[in-house]
């Protein structure tokens, strides 16, 4: 990190009386919960999958470099929006400035892990089970938070939309995938339980197929919005996630959106993708104030990589390492954190190196939103 970047991150921090930040990503904590019960707070994981291009996401758009490794694909002044002196976005994320003015978004750069690996399965598999390259967990980190006590009020440990893999709640965890939560809710309806004993094994997937029948009930989403949500299957995942929201029996909500493998065709393929997660991003947060959840609720974006800083022949990018994640919600602290591409920093197959551990937001989510022991989780405190 150049010495001027690091001034303006310790003075970014200092200047956050009240906050608490930890690795690039902040939680207000101003009001504190005096009650035995922690109060529901809710988690909404929007994966991008296929590997977001950061790069063209939040653009170094004054950075030579960048747009000599980008001749076709770098975005000049008429394709970007600027929110804030420096931190220039593509202009198809322009609806998130009224997050950015509300102070409800933060923005994370650089973010990785070492010795990264750049096949979509194995990556992905990383980033859920919060591994080190060359580590396999069999549980994901989410599955690993739901053995905290907390957890247990609940009706499921988190529902997955968009996607049939059950991502950082797999192994473990009493999740549940569905496309379309309404038809799920009927069928839970009708399911019967067993009324045979059972022992060992049989005794625990039937326990666990209890849970989920029951959640099905209790994620019933019988609330209708006057938010205007956005056509496609974002913006239909989006309805639904705030449906199962109003509920209040879910802590964690995982919305997928596919398509960032941009190999090829990489301009209008991604502007039309940000596009979607900022508007997804925007009707969200106007269905949950509706119902009074917003104030609950912490939003953060994540891509299981990002692109090659050089563009390809075939008008895309290839896979890359370092990404940004986003996080929105009324307790996050505006900012920009993490350091921004250090194109004189590349590796020897032309890759930027990462300067923020994925795991760092797990852990500030753990620790700060959840208030549970980050260690116990991902293994280490971070």
């Amino acid at each position: 990190m150049n010495p001027q970047r690091r001034r303006t991150l310790r003075a970014g921090a200092a200047a956050l009386s009240g906050f608490l930040p930890i690795s690039g990503l902040v939680i207000n904590r101003n009001a504190q919960a005096t009650l035995a019960t922690p109060p529901f707070r809710l988690l909404v994981l929007l994966e991008l999958r296929g590997g977001n291009d950061a790069l063209n996401t939040v653009v170094p758009v004054d950075d030579g470099r960048y747009l000599d490794a980008r001749p076709r694909l770098a975005l000049r002044d008429d394709a970007i929006v600027r929110f804030d002196g420096n931190l220039a976005l593509h202009a198809a994320l322009a609806p998130l400035q009224s997050l950015w003015q509300a102070g409800e978004m933060a923005v994370v750069e650089g973010v990785g892990y070492a010795q990264p690996n750049l096949s979509h399965f194995r990556s992905i598999e990383i980033w859920d089970t919060a591994a080190d390259s060359a580590q396999f967990l069999q549980q994901g980190w989410l599955a690993r938070a739901a053995r905290d006590a907390s957890f247990a009020r609940f009706g499921a440990d988190g529902v997955v939309i968009g996607a049939p893999d059950l991502g950082p709640l797999g192994g473990g965890a009493r999740a549940i995938a569905l496309a379309d939560p309404e038809r799920f809710a009927r069928q839970a309806r009708l399911a019967q339980a067993g009324g045979s004993p059972a022992r060992g094994a049989l005794a625990h997937v039937l326990r666990v197929e209890s849970d989920i029948v029951r959640a099905g009930v209790e994620l019933r989403p019988d609330v209708r919005f006057t938010t205007a949500f956005p056509r496609g299957a974002l913006g239909f995942a989006i309805e639904h996630a705030a449906a199962i929201a109003s509920t209040r029996r879910v802590p964690v909500i995982r919305v997928t959106l596919s398509g960032f493998d941009t190999h090829q065709n990489q301009l209008n393929v991604h502007a039309q993708l940000l596009r979607q997660v900022a508007e997804g991003v925007v009707a969200l947060r106007s269905a949950l104030t509706e119902i009074g959840l917003w104030q609950n609720t912490l939003v953060m974006t994540y891509s299981e990589f990002g692109r090659r800083p050089r563009e390809n022949a075939s008008g895309g990018t290839d896979h890359g390492t370092t990404g940004v994640s986003f996080a929105f919600g009324p307790r996050v602290a505006r900012g920009r954190y993490g350091e921004p591409p250090d194109f004189a920093r590349l590796d020897a197959s032309g890759n930027l190196a990462h300067a923020v551990d994925f795991r760092s937001l797990y852990a500030t989510v753990l620790e700060r939103w959840w208030e549970i022991d980050s260690a116990s989780v991902l293994g280490r405190k971070l």
